[in-house]
């Protein structure tokens, strides 16, 4: 298990307002054995992924940054949340490390917990699934991919394009369904091949210019749909769906995008009415980020997603 680095956890105290004032700096504290259900941080520090994929560099900072940005929210979260720290990979083993942060999502599960993986490049996804089926092995799991791209690239090895493919070779042999959604999808930026593959893969999609604020029920019916027909969720976060206004610091900025003002009430819907395993919230490169407003974007839908509004059992 790694160790988590508290000192990131700081920020404003107003001891004028009490309780009711408490942010995040405050309330967060290290996972240890035997804690009450809550939310459990798990940062995937690695650029591998997107390196191999041909991306820029540097989401292997994005966990630290997030939880810079995190650490002065106001507290609303009715459930504790822990930092169990940062699984790295600091050298061309990212197998290892998917690996590693496996160990690290099974093992929250296992105890009751809700693991909200912070990337990392989107192989972050690979290893939080392995994490969940890891810990519930009867348990069909459906995935709700947010994203631009449908990242189900055949490549070997495998790299931050490839984590949905590889979940779907996984499926097959292991006699499980590969239920997948992927909500936000460029056309541009996904060949042909690759949607000839969500074809015959059985996945469904909705495209970035179709996700509009009066024309969410498609996307609502889909994602109820999925859930129903799974014992568990998978919820994948890439924050290159936004637009790049909104969100430049990732590798492939969105030209259109899905709107923050969309993407965040689509979270907060899986996570009250679906029975969501474990959320991971990847891509986000601090080093596009000179200003750090991206962070911040990044941090409130972290923040979003450390909602819990079910028993974690």
């Amino acid at each position: 298990m790694p160790e988590p680095d508290m000192s990131v956890w700081t920020g404003r105290v107003d001891t004028a307002d009490g309780p009711d004032a408490l942010r995040w700096h405050q309330m967060v504290k290290p996972l240890t054995p035997g804690g009450a259900p809550g939310v459990v941080l798990v940062g995937f520090a690695c650029d591998e992924g997107v390196r191999r994929n041909g991306g820029r560099v540097g989401v292997k900072d994005g966990p630290h940054a997030i939880r810079t940005a995190l650490a002065n929210l106001a507290w609303h979260q009715a459930a504790p949340v822990y930092d169990a720290g940062d699984v790295r990979c600091d050298d061309a083993d990212m197998e290892g490390a998917q690996s590693r942060l496996a160990e690290v999502v099974a093992d929250a599960i296992r105890s009751g917990h809700r693991p909200l993986v912070l990337g990392g490049g989107h192989e972050t996804a690979w290893g939080t699934f392995q994490g969940i089926v890891a810990a519930k092995p009867e348990a069909n799991v459906g995935v709700i991919n947010i994203d631009a791209h449908l990242d189900l690239r055949a490549d070997e090895p495998g790299n931050s394009g490839t984590p949905f493919y590889q979940m779907a070779k996984w499926c097959n042999p292991n006699g499980k369904p590969f239920r997948y959604l992927c909500v936000g999808v460029a056309e541009p930026s996904n060949t042909l091949a690759l949607f000839g593959r969500a074809r015959e893969l059985g996945v469904r999609w909705h495209r970035d210019a179709d996700i509009v604020a009066w024309n969410l029920d498609g996307v609502v019916r889909d994602m109820a749909d999925l859930g129903g027909g799974v014992d568990l969720i998978h919820l994948s976060i890439d924050l290159d769906v936004l637009p790049a206004a909104t969100m430049p610091a990732v590798s492939a900025p969105a030209a259109r995008g899905v709107a923050l003002e969309i993407v965040l009430p689509l979270v907060a819907g899986i996570i009250r009415n679906l029975k969501v395993a474990a959320v991971d919230v990847v891509e986000f490169n601090p080093h596009l980020d000179p200003a750090g407003c991206a962070a911040r974007v990044a941090a409130r839908i972290a923040w979003q997603a450390a909602e819990i509004a079910e028993e974690l059992s």
